[in-house]
């Protein structure tokens, strides 16, 4: 059997063609119909992938991600009909890994998936440190947790993903382009600007004097100082 993909929009139409095309692809496909009804599909289905309208009734796409937070084992494409870059931003803060803009080609949908269940596999067989200390501050990429003195951390999927790559390479100068490409694995005019608000929001989380671990290089991108530099 294939891999599982639920299909949440409210337009019965696109939802049979989407669905028509990922079975004839060999995936296992379900449906819903609003956001309630996708919450309780993910928890009897257990797909691999979500393609999720945002404008839904009853609850949002949005309000889909929030609530899959901390489920890093399914990749989201959220389709949406607004072109507006804040609206793409905010679902990527929100977990999603890729979006759409309707209309769109059911081609370049199923390559999209395809492309998201090979990132999802990768990032499953990568081996990973068992921990990573800055200080105080220790990071557990395993078990995707991390703790400040002792006490839990809480951060979005991305926020982590951000964080642990930082810094697993200290001194290590990142791009926002290299960024959005090993965290978000995507490209979009733009798009930079959520890396700067990742890092902004990281930063507040940490507080001192560990805010002051992620470095912005100007005119460059970010770093993370190596454990040690007057931390």
């Amino acid at each position: 059997m294939g891999k599982k993909i639920l299909v949440v929009d409210d337009e019965p139409g696109i939802v049979h063609a989407i669905a028509y095309a990922l079975r004839r692809e060999g995936y296992e496909v379900e449906t819903a119909r609003d956001g309630e009804e996708a919450l309780e599909r993910v928890r009897s289905f257990r797909p691999d992938a979500l393609v999720l309208d945002v404008m839904m009734p009853k609850l949002s796409g949005y309000d889909v991600c929030r609530k899959l937070e901390n489920r890093d084992d399914i990749g989201i494409i959220l389709l949406t009909v607004k072109n507006d870059i804040v609206d793409k931003i905010v679902g990527l803060e929100l977990g999603a890994d890729d979006y759409m803009t309707k209309p769109f080609e059911i081609r370049e949908l199923l390559a999209r998936v395809k492309a998201l269940l090979r990132r999802l596999d990768k990032s499953a067989g990568e081996s990973k440190p068992e921990l990573i200390e800055y200080g105080g501050l220790q990071i557990h990429p395993e078990r995707r947790s991390v703790l400040l003195e002792g006490k839990p951390l809480e951060f979005t999927p991305k926020e982590f993903d951000l964080l642990l790559l930082l810094l697993s390479h200290p001194q290590r100068v990142y791009m926002r382009e290299e960024l959005l490409e090993q965290v978000w694995e995507m490209d979009y005019a733009g798009g930079t600007r959520t890396v700067d608000i990742h890092i902004q929001r990281l930063r507040k989380k940490l507080g001192e004097p560990y805010q002051h671990m992620l470095q912005t290089v100007y005119g460059v991108g970010y770093k993370a100082v190596p454990a040690g530099n007057g931390i």
